[in-house]
């Protein structure tokens, strides 16, 4: 199943399959004042905070992935149904918005793309943007989870004495120069630095999966190894996963990611610009 849709073809498609808007980022996590400004025709705002996450004890990391039961009663009021295409999209990158492809993925929906570029893809090929709030009936989708691959907590520090495990925050946060969120900075010791960033080209959109296979396989991803990535909180290294799957890879994702790990005072913190 395609991961990716451009925005040609989505314009094709659009009465057919159902949009999800989530744009998000750490500064600004929510959108919704932007979603009504202008949205892609039809999409549905998703709350990242609120729908794609659930929050607690911050030893489970700042995003947590959902119970099913929320995350099926959110998709329910977006409209989806079983057996949807579901196209989703943020404002810059699909950062954002591929946290709703793994989830959905995830939770057996066959058919989940990312619009490639996002927002501003829509925008620069001159297609019509809706304002104002989305309503769309009930749906009445059934959600069930775990058919891709995680990694927790206790796996992520095991997995580079066999595998790779990618982390894909900036470089200044991997090698501990700063760290303005998380209680300790560093990186888990062993993890490969691989910004989420790299995986895209000037204009946001992905980079072919020939130039992402070459990107991963310099960072030591063979194929015959397990790869995992994770981020600060699990958000953007879905990205990552996304990535690594375009370029014919089969990740995991380790969801509570650093801001799990620096809440465990127990757990070692490696620094510095080298594979520790």
């Amino acid at each position: 199943m395609p991961i990716l849709i451009s925005a040609a073809e989505l314009a094709a498609v659009l009465p057919t399959v159902r949009v999800l808007d989530v744009r998000w980022s750490l500064g600004a996590p929510d959108g919704s004042a932007d979603h009504l400004a202008g949205h892609v025709p039809g999409a549905v705002y998703v709350d990242l905070d609120a729908d794609l996450a659930r929050h607690g004890d911050p030893r489970d990391g700042r995003h947590p992935l959902p119970d099913t039961a929320d995350l099926q009663e959110a998709a329910r009021g977006w409209g989806l149904d079983d057996g949807d295409t579901v196209v989703v999209y943020d404002g810059a990158g699909n950062l954002a918005a591929a946290r709703a492809w793994w989830l959905l993925r995830d939770a057996g929906v066959a058919d989940v793309r990312l619009l490639d570029g996002a927002l501003p893809a829509w925008v620069a090929a001159g297609l019509p943007l809706a304002t104002g709030p989305e309503r769309p009936a009930r749906g009445t989708i059934t959600l069930r989870p775990h058919h891709l691959s995680t990694v927790d907590i206790d796996a992520a520090a095991a997995f580079p004495a066999d595998g790779v495990l990618l982390d894909a925050r900036a470089g200044a946060r991997y090698r501990g120069e700063t760290e303005l969120v998380d209680p300790r900075a560093g990186h888990i010791p062993g993890a490969v630095s691989a910004p989420t960033s790299d995986n895209l080209a000037e204009d946001g959109t992905f980079l072919p999966a020939d130039r992402l296979r070459e990107r991963f396989t310099a960072l030591g991803v063979d194929g015959d190894r397990p790869v995992a990535a994770y981020c600060g909180s699990g958000v953007t290294a879905a990205h990552t996963v996304v990535a690594l799957t375009i370029a014919g890879f089969s990740p995991a994702l380790y969801p509570g990611s650093w801001s799990q790990w620096a809440n465990h005072p127990d757990r070692p913190v490696a620094t510095g610009p080298a594979r520790a």
